[in-house]
């Protein structure tokens, strides 16, 4: 009879909301896992006061008001405005951290980003599996003992009790929503609070670039799936009636119990 699978987990608060851990160090030492988990933790909370705009003296927020010159700034900032730039130009517009009624915030990225770099920082340790979610934004790497993958539920907006899909994790997810904080997303093209799609979900490579295109998917909508395919990612919406649409490839289970 094979042993119990180690696992390791921790929530950390950090950039006003919760990061979780859920870590399987399959071979490495207990003890060294727990400390990559906490570097990794630490990174969290160093990219909180970079990027935070609700922080005055953040450097994100000295960029914004003028203050420092990106050359000024921590090399992070140039990197994810680089991504920001990508996205931008990977949705057609539809995200664009520049056009935004408070000015210049790259919060639509930066989360998924963190994450994503977060995991880098334990693979690179040697963590075996494990996933980091980002209050919906979560990259997976290897799988759990004796499965092939990561699997993910998706929730409902409507009902935080139900889930709209379960998912098979290749590399990430992430879902943007106005189900818990309203109309907090900008529509670029109509200039107002995006309307009608209760929650995205973006899968592909990059966790910071499907959390981009899942933010913009909010206010594009269907129309979105063009650009999302060109990109390499697949998508799913539920709009605020419940109704679901979704790429032909978006890697939802038919029988999650299978």
């Amino acid at each position: 009879m094979a042993a119990a699978e180690v696992i390791l987990r921790r929530a950390e608060p950090v950039m006003g909301t919760v990061v979780s851990f859920d870590l399987r160090p399959q071979g490495l030492a207990v003890d060294v896992a727990r400390e990559a988990m906490a570097a990794a933790c630490a990174m969290l909370q160093h990219v909180d006061a970079t990027f935070s705009l609700y922080k005055p003296d953040s450097p994100m927020s000295k960029l914004a008001r003028g203050e420092l010159t990106l050359a000024q700034c921590p090399p992070e900032i140039d990197a994810v405005l680089e991504l920001c730039d990508q996205a931008k130009r990977l949705s057609d517009g539809w995200f664009d951290p520049w056009s935004l009624p408070g000015g210049l915030d790259p919060t639509g990225l930066v989360k998924g980003w963190a994450a994503r770099e977060a995991a880098a920082g334990l693979v690179r340790s040697g963590v075996g599996a494990g996933l980091v979610n980002a209050a919906g934004d979560i990259v997976g790497f290897g799988a759990p003992q004796g499965q092939d993958s990561w699997r993910i539920g998706i929730r409902s907006p409507q009902s935080p009790e139900r889930l709209a899909c379960v998912i098979e994790l290749h590399g990430a997810v992430a879902t943007s929503g106005t189900y818990e904080r309203g109309s907090h997303i900008w529509d670029i093209r109509r200039g107002r609070p995006a309307r009608g799609i209760a929650s995205a979900s973006v899968c592909g490579p990059d966790l910071a670039v499907a959390d981009a295109l899942a933010t913009a998917l909010i206010a594009a909508g269907e129309q979105g799936f063009d650009w999302i395919r060109a990109a390499g990612y697949e998508a799913l919406i539920v709009l605020d009636g419940g109704e679901t649409h979704s790429t032909d490839g978006f890697p939802a289970l038919a029988d999650p119990e299978a």
